[in-house]
Parts: C-alpha cells; structure tokens; sequence
C-alpha cells in the first residue's frame, strides 16, 4: 500500500493543506499515475466545500490529470509503464454493462469518479482503471493538456457524438473555461462559428479564439432560425424563448451548464421546428482519445495559467472571484 502527499481538507469550505494518504495497490486492471500537472475545475469548488464529518478522511479532489505510469496491475500492457495519460473525471466503469459493452460507458450505473470515494489529482499519485488513463499524443502540451480531459471533452461531445457537419453554423453561449474551447473546436471542425457574450468588450478576445463573428446574448431574439447547433456553456437563466427561436430548423441545443433554477422550455417551437434538446457531462474514452489526437492536429489547448501545487489556495480562492483566463493548471510534485 502506497503512502502519498495530497492537498486536501476534511472540514467543507476549509483550506487545503498537505496529507499524507494511504492508497491500495493497483487492482488487476488498475495503473498509478505519478501526478504531473493536475488542472483546477469549478466540479472541484463543490467538492472542496461540500459539508463532512470532521471525522473523515481529508478530501482530495482534482480530476483534469496528467501524468505518468509508475504502477500498474497484473492484467495491464508492461509496455504502458512510464506512458504519459491523462485521466477526467471518471476513473473507472464496469466493464460488462450493456452500456459499457456499447461503447456508452458514461451510462454506466456503476460509474467511478476520480474525486469522489478516493483521493483525486491533487496529489503525487492518482489510481484508475486502465481504459480511462489515455495515452497523451506528441503535440500536446503536458502543462495545458489536463483541462482538456475535463473542459475539453465536455464541449467536444455536441460535435462529435451528434454528427455535426462540418457546413453547421454553431454558437457558443458563454466564453469561459468551456467556451474559449468550444470556439476553438468547432472553428477546427470546419463549421461557421458564433460566439455569444454578454459584453461586447470581449470582441476581440472571442475572434482570436475562432469566433467568425459574436453576437451579444441580450440581441439573440435578432437571430431567429440562425444556428444548427447551440453549445450553451452558461448555468445562468436566458431568455429560452429567444435561445430556442434562433435555432434553425432541425437545431439543437446542447446544454452543458448545471443551472440552479428549472429550464422553461416551450415545446411547440420543437414540434413546429423538429428540434432538440440534448444534454452532457463527459465523454467515453474512445471519444477522449479522438479529441486529444484532434487537438494535437489542429494546435488546440486551453489558455492556461501555471501555478506549483502548494500554491492551490491561492489558485482556488482567484477561482472563487473569477480571477482567471482560462483555467488554472497545478504543477506538481504535491
């Protein structure tokens, strides 16, 4: 059993602080990865904070990995030790569900979370199942490829798994930490991209990302029947009617943010127009491979900032005020 430094806390809301965490060996088809760089979402602020007994193991989040194999189980390739991998939020499925037997393995019931019930990313080492530690391909920067295994993925799910053409007009609501991606992305899948603001002071910023044009949210009821495809980044309340009217006909909206209040969505204007409303988390890891060999081909990373390890205080409380363009990256050793 493997003993490793962690930054974690046990009372919600508190502090990181470093740990000393005792991990179980690799199980049969389980790797270790040596923690590299280890990228800061937002799904960690809820973790950190979520309220616990005093009691409990210290909570360890962290889930946009990469780094090295130094261990691995009897049933795991040699040849994979000192592979470089990336690992998301998910750590491991089952294996032999209908949906994993599919290649769906997101809707595994019996889903394992890099973060939650283990020790996650910010930390030494870092333990999944083998199928979910993807092999990272030349080109890809290892100090900004992590927010891709989690901010990455999950924008890159609308294009590939709906079948996007490459002629779509697609819009993206809201260019932050999944935004900046999601222009990215569609603008190298080949498509007519627009992205949505708030502001008009982010134009420029918007363009440089892949943008062919923005269009500010308030003036989105000008747009009927504009767009193919909404990626909607925000967990905000919009003007839905609005949304819904500017898609062209047999559109979607794809919604990634987790919005605190009910979507009031007509159905009538999906009747009339054959549209759809989809909805996504992550991906498999066949399609995580497919976006980290798109992004090494296409150039494609996030725009990071790079802070050591014991700096994860101060990266988590500039999180908390917005203080960042576009994701913090956590640089190990813990």
């Amino acid at each position: 059993m493997p003993t490793i430094h962690a930054w974690g806390n046990r009372e919600g809301g508190a502090p990181l602080s470093r740990h000393a965490v005792t991990l179980t060996d690799p199980g049969p088809d389980e790797v270790l990865l040596e923690v590299l760089y280890c990228g800061l979402c937002h799904s960690d602020l809820g973790h950190i904070d979520e309220q616990r007994s005093a009691a409990a193991e210290p909570v360890v989040a962290g889930h946009e990995v990469v780094g090295r194999v130094v261990a691995a189980g009897s049933e795991v390739d040699p040849q994979r030790l000192g592979q470089l991998c990336g690992l998301g939020f998910i750590a491991g499925s089952c294996r032999h569900c209908r949906h994993c037997l599919s290649g769906r393995q997101t809707l595994c019931a019996d889903l394992e979370s890099t973060i939650l019930g283990r020790p996650g990313g910010f930390a030494s080492h870092v333990k999944a199942h083998q199928d979910w530690a993807i092999p990272l391909p030349d080109g890809l920067d290892p100090a900004a490829a992590g927010p891709l295994l989690c901010a990455g993925v999950t924008v890159f799910e609308p294009l590939f798994s709906a079948g996007i053409s490459p002629t779509a007009h697609v819009a993206v609501i809201g260019v932050g930490g999944l935004g900046h991606l999601a222009l990215q992305l569609a603008r190298a899948w080949g498509c007519q991209v627009t992205g949505i603001t708030t502001s008009s002071s982010k134009t420029a910023e918007i363009l440089s990302l892949g943008a062919h044009r923005v269009q500010l949210l308030g003036e989105l009821n000008q747009q009927q029947g504009a767009y193919d495809l909404i990626i909607n980044t925000s967990n905000h309340a919009l003007d839905w009617d609005a949304v819904v009217a500017s898609l062209a006909p047999g559109g979607s909206l794809h919604q990634l943010g987790l919005c605190a209040t009910p979507i009031p969505l007509r159905v009538f204007p999906f009747v009339k127009g054959n549209l759809s409303f989809r909805a996504s988390l992550t991906s498999t890891p066949a399609n995580t491979a497919r976006l980290l060999e798109f992004c090494a081909r296409h150039g494609i990373q996030p725009l990071v900032e790079v802070l050591p390890m014991d700096q994860i205080n101060t990266a988590i409380a500039r999180l908390r005020r917005g203080d960042v363009r576009y994701r913090f990256v956590l640089q190990g050793p813990a």
